[in-house]
Parts: C-alpha cells; structure tokens; sequence
C-alpha cells in the first residue's frame, strides 16, 4: 500500500517535471502568434441543422495577448479576414511568425487568401505535425477558456448579443487577468513593462 502510494506521488512529481519543461515563452511580442478555430454552440432557436458560426483565436507567444473573431464559416476568407481585420489592424507591433495547425483555412498554394496575407505581410507559416493538433497548445487551451468562461456559460440570443459578450472577456483577459505564464502579470501589462523597460 506505502509502496503503491509512494509510487504514485513520484509519477506525480515526473509528470510536473514535464509539463514544466514543456513549457516555454519566446523572446519578444510578435515571435510567434498561435491561431486556431472552433465551432461555436448554437445560438437560441437555432436547429442543429443550421450553419454556426466559428471562433477564430490568435494569442501571441511572447504577452498572451489574446486576438479573437467571429465568422460564418472555417473558409480561408474567413482566416485572411480574421488576420488583416482582429489581428494586424489592432496589434501594435509586427508579427513575424504564425502558428496553426494544418487546416484548410490556414494552409494551401500561393493562390490561398490566408497564405497570401501572411506574404503580404512577411510573415513566416510554421504548422504542427500532421494528426497533432495538440501541440498548438497555446491556442487550444484559450479555446477550452473562452468555452469554459464565455460560450458554455449561456445560449446567446443571437451572434451580436455573442459578439458584444466576447468582447468584453477579452479585454478582461487582456487587462485584468493574471496569467501564471507571464509572472502573474496581464498581457498589457506584460507588454508596457517589455516596451518601456525591457522585461
């Protein structure tokens, strides 16, 4: 029974030890921003049968500065929409790197609108291993926040009242919350204290 118990304390113990090793910041905002996308719940009255909507996120590798949209569907017009308009227009510094995983949206010929705005822009695309998806996890685990704390928390009566809801978490996560990745400071916080002083 000790034997046991003493067992499972340093499978615990090995377990933290990886995840902390894992685990890893880049060096300056806009090194890398992690994006993804997610189907979001129906909306009240709507059927299952009806098209939802999608979440796109960008959190950024450096801050945690997290970027968020809502579109009609997981098209690469949507994604370049979601780059040029909730991302590149409200950052204030330049992203060289995105992130994703390899879905249609993010990745295609020369000719794809997503790829072409990162060209547009010079930003590099780097893509997780096929069948991986899991190892964008930044991006993964904002998503699994924003169900927990935004979406799965009530049925919206439509996608503005959604919207509007949405975006006021985000500038709570931004502004407010502390995030144990950044030495419990908040994105905005992280940031002022990088430009101003060097972090």
């Amino acid at each position: 029974m000790i034997l046991k118990r003493l067992v499972k304390i340093e499978k615990s113990i090995e377990d933290k030890l990886r995840r902390q090793a894992k685990r890893y910041n880049k060096t300056y905002p806009g090194e890398m921003l992690h994006v993804d996308t997610k189907r979001l719940p129906l909306l009240k009255n709507e059927k299952k049968q009806q098209i939802r909507e999608y979440l796109f996120v960008g959190i950024d590798d450096f801050s945690r500065e997290l970027y968020t949209g809502i579109y009609p569907d997981k098209s690469q017009f949507s994604a370049a929409q979601f780059l040029q308009n909730d991302v590149l227009a409200q950052c204030t510094y330049t992203t060289t790197c995105i992130y994703s995983d390899n879905g249609r949206e993010y990745q295609g010929a020369n000719e794809h609108l997503f790829v072409k705005t990162c060209h547009s822009h010079r930003i590099n695309q780097k893509f997780t291993k096929p069948t991986c998806p899991q190892k964008n996890g930044k991006a993964e685990i904002v998503i699994r926040t924003l169900n927990c704390d935004v979406h799965n928390q009530q049925i919206f009566n439509d996608s503005k009242e959604r919207k509007l809801k949405l975006k006021h978490f985000i500038n709570f996560y931004n502004t407010v919350k502390p995030h144990k990745g950044i030495s419990g400071k908040t994105p905005y916080a992280f940031l002022a204290d990088y430009f101003n002083h060097g972090v």
